[in-house]
């Protein structure tokens, strides 16, 4: 099997919860294998870091987008559930970046890509997104580049 440290490194703190018997955690731990073991079923794939990260990244963008609406209906035990997944998930992906560090990652984009008008936003985000996926919020990096394109 290649080397995939992080679906190695999730796969160890399923067993870990398990010996430990934390319930909460191991359920989460176990949603992430799951969509992992899904990818790799559906796609005939081994996953990488890469798609673990991108995947992470999407779980916790759809409990937050749950979390909003557990609020919204008054069901914030709904939401702490949902929040403490986040927890889990987040503890698997890397460092966020600081807003400084996500501009200059944007700056190098733009030269890169050689862009000058909003039509270049696509090529910049091209080149961004492998660098911040999983790392910052998509939607306030999308923001930043219509900024510094605009």
């Amino acid at each position: 099997m290649p080397d995939h440290p992080l679906k190695a490194r999730i796969t160890e703190a399923m067993k870990d919860a398990m010996r430990a018997r934390e319930k909460e955690r191991l359920g989460a731990i176990r949603l992430i294998l799951s969509e992992l073991k899904k990818i790799e079923v559906d796609e005939r794939i081994d996953v990488d870091d890469t798609r673990v990260i991108s995947v992470l990244d999407k779980m916790v963008k759809q409990r937050r987008e749950s979390i909003k609406l557990y609020e919204a209906g008054n069901r914030p035990e709904l939401a702490a559930v949902e929040q403490a997944e986040i927890d889990v998930i987040q503890n698997f992906m890397p460092a966020a970046v600081s807003e400084a560090e996500i501009s200059d990652i944007l700056a190098k984009a733009i030269s890169e890509a050689g862009a000058s008008s909003m039509k270049d936003m696509g090529a910049v985000m091209n080149i961004a997104r492998p660098q911040l996926v999983g790392r910052a919020d998509m939607g306030v990096v999308s923001q930043l580049v219509k900024k510094l394109l605009s």
